[in-house]
């Protein structure tokens, strides 16, 4: 043991202090939606006759005593997409209250991904740039949920508008990266779980398995190289990683995690 003047004790290396245990766990954010992708989410018209299962997710981490949601989707009142249940109302059965979240990242603007953010008003935002300018400008970009973020436009919250890559707890595991194309300031997460590896989130890099296989591009997306160059990008970064990936509307990756209220560690 290591003692200071007095017999107290001195502060310990950062080598030698407890590493934060850091949890993920999946929660359901939308009722599912099969979806004929081919009629929107291909440019060179593939996929005529592919229905998937699109599914809507957020995501909790538990990194030591703090918390952070990664996406805030559908609202309420979201029509036949909406959660049967609140993303506040799950979080109750794992005892936390919304103001228990530290941070919410937002992979990006739309209203699937940002519908019950104003649930959490004490909470800081994480959102990249583009879309912050986005969602501010004079004119909004079209398919910006601007009124999810009415608190934080009155700088009533607070909120970082990240330029590139982010690491939230300042200790490497768990890293908003920056891959946009789908939007402006779109972002992808990284979560480096002790047992399970690294977990990669696209976000909306890739809405299904056969467009992220095939670099597959929306027609509705905002920029098409940012899109192939990020999605060059996560995909190196999960070779590299050996990194579960994860494509957060795709029904066939739900079981990558756990169910709720069960934890991937």
């Amino acid at each position: 043991m290591l003692f200071g003047l007095g017999g107290t004790f001195a502060t310990l290396p950062a080598a030698a202090q407890a590493t934060p245990q850091l949890t993920l766990t999946r929660i359901d954010c939308g009722t599912p939606v099969l979806n004929d992708v081919g009629a929107r989410f291909s440019d060179t018209y593939a996929y005529n006759d592919l229905k998937v299962l699109f599914t809507y997710s957020c995501y909790l981490i538990k990194h030591g005593s703090d918390y952070m949601l990664w996406e805030a989707g559908h609202s309420m009142s979201a029509g036949a997409p909406a959660p049967k249940v609140s993303i506040v109302d799950q979080l109750a059965q794992l005892n936390l209250k919304p103001e228990q979240i530290k941070y919410v990242g937002i992979s990006h603007y739309h209203g699937d991904h940002t519908g019950q953010l104003p649930s959490f008003t004490g909470s800081t935002v994480l959102i990249g740039k583009g879309d912050w300018d986005g969602i501010t400008a004079a004119k909004p970009h079209a398919g910006a949920n601007v009124a999810a973020f009415t608190h934080w436009i009155s700088g009533g919250g607070k909120l970082e508008a990240l330029v590139g890559d982010k690491d939230v707890f300042g200790d490497g595991r768990v890293v908003v990266m920056n891959t946009p194309g789908h939007t402006p300031g779109h972002r992808s997460l990284l979560v480096r779980l002790q047992e399970k590896g690294n977990v990669l989130l696209t976000g909306d890099l890739a809405h299904f398995h056969e467009n992220y296989e095939s670099n597959g591009v929306p027609g509705f997306n905002y920029h098409r190289a940012e899109t192939l160059a990020s999605l060059d990008r996560f995909k190196k970064a999960a070779a590299n990683l050996k990194a579960t990936v994860i494509i957060q509307h795709d029904a066939r990756d739900i079981n990558k995690l756990p169910a709720f209220p069960a934890s991937a560690k």
